[in-house]
């Protein structure tokens, strides 16, 4: 069906402005927006014919032909994922919090960037839509994120319009050669040759992979992460876990693994290394923090890493069986869908738990389950999807994960191993000390789970099973796809 895309990206803007031109029912409005976004998101779903490899219910129209940019969207099977993802994520965060019709708008202008991100084809309109998310996240945190939130929100915003720019001057350095910025062009000349002459293409893939490594994120440009999640609200620390940090992730797969294929490959053993620390150090700093919000920041720099490990294991110089690459591959994708609602959920706990007790230190609360018994109970089920607990949804990307890597670089994947325990110890920790114990004389007031919070965390929560238990309408979405990169990289 024709415009299809269009209208999936169009409706949060619509929603937008309706909303800063409102006063009263800022938040219904913008459900109701969400909810026909999640209508289109479904209906290209059932359009999407998952049989067939490559992009799907394109559009494309000439937008600026004199430098070769064009209005060109298109989903295949990672896309189609993201797509749903966001769906779910935004009126998730949504519900977090009652804000103003300016932080309505906002996120709603965040949703329309990132349905554009993960569906463009076209490195310009790729990067307006990249950037475009970049100004309201900054606005979000910085207008109402809590203490430290100028230094923050600067922070974020530098740290990423850097790297941006970075990723800016080496596409332009490739347009000038090559002539194009379609992302399928410039695959299919990273399968037969440099895409820039001599040294110029290390210049270009250091540029490209700075701006990408930044944004997922990789260690070591992970430092700015901490600080905005602990500083925004509730809700766009949701969106920061839960959507747009798969931006970097995407663009991995979608930009510098096609066109750079030679140069991840001379690299594996340096960037598995990073993957190894993005693993590895993280859950021990969670380890040490006393802030809940800034512990489980930390924990999803490490749930990233796991997409990593996959896609550079799937990459490496080394003897790479098909099976194994398409199983590391499709765990990425299992882990970049998971990862997306099971942190986004971790936050909004984090979230209830402050609006109760004013604070989120770690030694603010003890014995909940005596006062709280669903809210623990809910949360700890959470928790353990984020293990990976056999059952729930978190066990299947990271199983995949490391049945692909181990085959392909052992030695690696049994350090990065190392970090299921860290974490395992870290969220122990944390559940010992909220929900054991005596019970706080200031949590002695503290309510259950309200009726709407029920509503709220449910039916997630119900997902988290669902997907752990069968969760093939997932892999049916990217299995084609997978297959086709698979080879592709082989």
């Amino acid at each position: 069906m024709a415009g299809l895309i269009t209208t999936l990206i169009v409706t949060p803007l619509v929603g937008a402005l309706l909303v800063s031109a409102t006063r009263n029912y800022a938040r219904a409005l913008a459900l109701v927006f969400n909810l026909i976004t999640a209508i289109c998101a479904f209906i290209i779903w059932r359009h999407f014919d998952p049989s067939l490899p490559g992009l799907q219910l394109m559009e494309r129209h000439s937008w600026m032909p004199a430098i070769g940019a064009e209005y060109l969207v298109g989903v295949d099977g990672l896309s189609l994922l993201l797509v749903v993802l966001i769906s779910l994520v935004f009126p998730f965060a949504l519900l977090a919090q009652r804000m103003d019709r300016g932080f309505c708008a906002l996120m709603l202008i965040t949703q329309a960037a990132l349905y554009g991100t993960f569906t463009a084809q076209n490195f310009i309109l790729w990067f307006l839509f990249y950037e475009m998310s970049l100004i309201p996240a900054f606005l979000l945190i910085k207008i109402w994120g809590g203490q430290k939130r100028d230094r923050a929100a600067t922070k974020f915003f530098l740290y990423t319009f850097l790297g941006s720019v970075a990723m800016l001057l080496s596409f332009l350095g490739i347009y000038f050669v090559n002539g194009t910025f379609d992302f399928a062009s410039l695959a299919e000349l990273g399968k037969t040759r440099n895409v820039l002459p001599g040294h110029l293409t290390w210049v270009a893939f250091a540029g490209i992979f700075l701006g990408l490594a930044v944004k997922v994120p990789l260690f070591p440009f992970h430092t700015w992460l901490p600080d905005a999640y602990e500083t925004a609200p509730t809700g766009v620390s949701m969106v920061l876990t839960g959507a747009l940090s798969k931006m970097g992730v995407y663009s991995f797969i979608r930009l510098l693994l096609p066109i750079f294929p030679n140069e991840i490959a001379t690299l594996g053993p340096w960037l598995l290394t990073l993957t190894v620390c993005s693993i590895v150090i993280p859950p021990l700093v969670a380890w040490a923090q006393a802030d809940l919000k800034r512990m489980v920041a930390y924990l999803s720099i490490n749930h990233l890493g796991y997409c990593m490990l996959g896609l550079f294991a799937a990459t490496a110089p080394a003897v790479r069986p098909l099976e194994e690459m398409q199983a590391a591959l499709s765990g990425v994708f299992m882990q970049i869908f998971n990862h997306g609602i099971t942190a986004a959920t971790l936050f909004y706990f984090v979230g209830l738990l402050e609006q109760r007790r004013g604070s989120r230190g770690i030694d603010d609360f003890g014995g909940l389950m005596q006062r709280t018994p669903l809210l623990c109970g809910w949360m700890s089920v959470v928790m353990f999807s984020s293990l990976g607990l056999p059952g729930l949804n978190g066990f299947i990307g990271e199983f995949l994960i490391f049945k692909g890597s181990f085959a392909i670089a052992a030695g690696y994947t049994a350090f990065a191993v190392i970090g299921l325990l860290f974490t395992a110890i870290v969220f122990m920790r944390a559940m010992q000390s909220l929900f054991s114990g005596p019970l706080l004389e200031t949590a002695a007031g503290f309510p259950d789970l309200k009726a709407n919070e029920k509503w709220t965390i449910i039916p997630i929560a119900l997902l988290m099973f669902i997907i752990g238990i069968a969760p093939q309408a997932l892999f049916n979405i990217f299995n084609t796809t997978v297959v086709q990169m698979a080879r592709l990289l082989a």
